[in-house]
């Protein structure tokens, strides 16, 4: 059986102008079954024939999303933006749910996704929004910080209404757009994760299985539900 080919977003330093990658999510990729490669930021024009390539996607961490996506502007609370990144990722989403490609969101991945299809991010956790727990854990960060319930296809997954999670972000989803749908909410109510009803495959998570033991970790059936989708989207095509 073809190995499903994944399309990695990369991450970018802005200081060293560069393109780079946490090893987690090609080893998480490639212990699920699949075949990671990373993409240009500069593919925008050329996305169907990048889409053509692929049977997945991963929406990666990194900055924070640019809030005039989901209607506001940026605050001085907010943090370093990526303009590349806000210019190609709402461009493939959009390719790849007219697709039914399938994708997962991580981190800043999640809160592009939500905010692309018409929900919004609260900018800063700490300053925006009452009664929020500390979201952003010391190092190291392959460990659990703290709890999420878990429903719909995630506790299926995991076979249990409650998982542990690591934290590692400033913002989170303040709405939720109206096409998504929970699946996991952190003990102060923030929604952690979410599906896309209509879609094949389409979920995000907030924390980042990629920081997890990328072979024996909690994050790798996250890994294996994305690789086995785009294993079905491959032998379709």
């Amino acid at each position: 059986m073809r190995k499903p080919v994944i399309g990695v977003i990369p991450l970018f330093d802005r200081e060293k102008d560069s393109l780079w990658m946490l090893p987690g999510y090609f080893i998480g990729i490639e212990t699920a079954g699949g075949i990671p490669v990373m993409l240009s930021l500069n593919c925008g024009e050329d996305s169907e024939r990048i889409l053509d390539f692929c049977d997945g996607l991963v929406f990666t961490g990194g900055q924070d999303v640019d809030p005039t996506i989901y209607g506001e502007t940026v605050d001085p609370v907010c943090g370093e933006l990526c303009p590349a990144r806000d210019r190609l990722e709402p461009v493939l989403l959009k390719k790849a749910l007219e697709r039914k490609l399938p994708a997962l969101g991580i981190c800043r991945g999640l809160q592009l996704i939500n905010a692309c299809l018409g929900g919004s991010i609260w900018q800063d956790l700490a300053a925006q929004r009452p009664n929020t727990r500390n979201h952003r854990m010391d190092s190291p960060y392959d460990r659990a910080e703290h709890a999420v319930s878990v429903s719909g296809p995630l506790a299926a997954l995991y076979g249990t209404d409650k998982i542990g999670v690591n934290s590692c972000h400033h913002q989170g989803i303040k709405s939720l757009a109206p096409c998504l749908r929970e699946m996991a909410v952190a003990e102060d109510g923030l929604v952690e994760a979410f599906y896309h009803p209509e879609q094949p495959f389409l979920w995000a998570v907030q924390w980042h299985p990629e920081f997890f033991n990328p072979v024996t970790g909690p994050g790798v059936p996250i890994f294996r539900a994305l690789v086995e989708a785009a294993k079905k989207c491959g032998e379709g095509n």
